[in-house]
């Protein structure tokens, strides 16, 4: 019931308010002829004049400024929208169905770079962040480490929040050395960080593993060898990047 009425409504508005415009501009245009009737020095032709400039300054001005300001609105709301779809709102990265279309599409194209390099980033000790300092300050970690990712990475790179606490890179065309230099760059970022929560400061620390490929893979295919890799991680290593044979 409330579904068929919100747009009947709807309609009556729209209909009472193009009623109600109409009959100002027709009050505005007999009311502004009749005042021009009382001036003696106008001709006929005088009068006319005045009025048809007048009135779609008078009416036209404000009317198309209002939509033209409706138009802006409408098209910020279009594009927020698009990136509340399109990127996690929390650490401003792509949103894990996003970013793994994109890189499915990537590596289902008939052309361009064929060889890459896929990574795998967790940050260490988020639970016991949580658990010390509150979960506010879990999240304010991930925005910084994302941050992190963020600046260390080259320009066509991917970068993704594919869990909780799961970051993916993903490096087309890049080499082996790329990708070394890439995920040495990353955590040197996020070692680099200042985090204090409530006056203590404390470190932040991520392990990434990673895989580089001759040709590009699945997106499935890629983040289980880098997840892989990062499972085999020693307790004094943060970086493990392996190759897929294809």
């Amino acid at each position: 019931m409330e579904t068929q009425t919100a747009p009947t409504e709807a309609w009556k508005h729209v209909v009472w308010l193009s009623l109600l415009g109409t009959a100002c501009c027709l009050a505005l245009s007999l009311g502004l002829n009749y005042l021009l009737l009382f001036i003696d020095g106008l001709t006929p032709y005088g009068r006319s004049v005045i009025t048809a400039t007048l009135l779609p300054i008078i009416i036209g001005l404000p009317l198309f400024a209002l939509l033209g300001w409706r138009q802006v609105e409408i098209r910020r709301y279009r594009q927020e929208l698009t990136r509340s779809g399109t990127y996690d709102q929390l650490t401003g990265c792509l949103n894990g169905a996003v970013f793994t279309s994109m890189v499915d599409r990537r590596a289902a194209r008939p052309s361009g770079p064929r060889s890459g390099a896929f990574l795998v980033i967790h940050p260490e000790h988020l639970s016991a962040i949580n658990l010390r300092f509150g979960l506010e300050w879990g999240d304010e970690a991930l925005r910084l480490i994302a941050s992190a990712i963020r600046s260390s990475v080259r320009k066509e790179d991917l970068i993704g929040r594919i869990g909780t606490a799961l970051f993916g890179v993903f490096l087309p065309g890049a080499s082996e050395q790329d990708a070394k230099e890439v995920g040495k760059r990353i955590r040197q970022a996020v070692g680099q960080i200042y985090f204090a929560p409530k006056g203590d400061k404390d470190v932040l620390a991520i392990r990434v593993g990673g895989v580089v490929f001759e040709h590009e893979l699945a997106f499935e295919d890629m983040f289980r060898s880098a997840e892989e890799g990062l499972s085999e991680l020693q307790d004094d290593t943060g970086f493990q990047l392996s190759h897929f044979n294809n």
